[in-house]
């Protein structure tokens, strides 16, 4: 075996390896196979020679290439808030394939996906790398130019914010949990009577005007309204799931693991009252998102 079918073996081991560590850092399956790209790129131009641990080396190549996408990102800040949320239908024009990015999400945690989008660059790579991949701080240190330490402080912090805060009891958050699981299945499911079921008959229904269809907000009131409403964006409860969104049970809507839409609740005896849909950029970046735990 030659050298060169010796690296394309090595990297094809590594590569599902890769992948799961650019798409926890991106959020995007098509960005994340970029960035995998790019390590193999790198790979083909660098003397590896004397690399031991070659797994680790295309680790931290996989990071640092991750790391100055989310940068560019962060500078541009212009996608997709301002472009999908008016559509209900999710559509993906990257060549990637929404349904296995739903999957993906699905399998790695939507909501954890919204939370780290929220972190900066470095304090995403510091969490990702080392509290799902188990990466040294001193590696991580190196990526970003900082100390050990400073890296272990970056993805406490991102931890914090991850974990996030429970103000209300659990008990309550688990009556809540039920029904808005209850509410996403009947949506993704397109089950009208199970919606109308956990409305309460005068709930209301209130969207910012960046997320209802006309230019100023939206209202709607009764049930079987906001049912027919709620039925509208089944296509978008692929990419939603719960989340604790100030501190109650909420929903989040991020196709490519980008936050576009909150759906916050008032739950009365058991029946959604009322529900405060947000989309304006501004309010998004104001709320308290966190992970649930399972």
């Amino acid at each position: 075996m030659d050298e060169q079918e010796w690296l394309i073996e090595r990297f094809e081991a590594d590569r599902n390896r890769l992948r799961a560590v650019a798409y926890r850092m991106l959020g995007s399956l098509s960005e994340a196979d970029d960035a995998v790209q790019e390590a193999w790129l790198r790979l083909n131009r660098a003397d590896t020679s004397g690399v031991e641990n070659l797994a680790g080396w295309l680790t931290t190549v996989v990071g640092r290439v991750c790391l100055n996408m989310l940068r560019t990102r962060q500078s541009r800040r212009e996608e997709p808030l301002d472009v999908l949320v008016p559509d209900p239908v999710v559509r993906q024009d990257d060549g990637s394939d929404p349904e296995q990015e739903a999957l993906l999400a699905d399998s790695v945690g939507l909501a954890l996906l919204v939370v780290l989008d929220a972190l900066t660059p470095a304090e995403r790579l510091a969490f990702v790398l080392h509290d799902m991949f188990a990466v040294p701080f001193e590696e991580i240190g190196s990526m970003i130019e900082r100390s050990p330490a400073a890296a272990r402080q970056l993805a406490s912090r991102a931890r914090r914010r991850v974990k996030g805060g429970a103000p209300v009891p659990d008990a309550d958050l688990a009556r809540q949990r039920q029904v808005v699981d209850a509410f996403l299945t009947a949506c993704r499911g397109g089950d009208f009577d199970a919606l109308v079921a956990l409305l309460h008959p005068d709930v209301a229904l209130r969207a910012d005007k960046t997320a209802g269809p006309t230019p100023a907000p939206l209202l709607l009131r009764g049930a079987r309204t906001v049912a027919k409403g709620a039925l509208s964006a089944t296509e978008r409860a692929r990419f939603t799931q719960p989340a604790l969104v100030n501190g109650a049970v909420g929903l989040v809507m991020a196709p490519r693991g980008r936050l576009f839409l909150v759906l916050g609740f008032a739950i009365t005896d058991g029946k959604i009252s009322e529900f405060d849909v947000i989309a304006d950029p501004e309010r998004l970046r104001q709320l308290d998102l966190a992970v649930l735990d399972d």
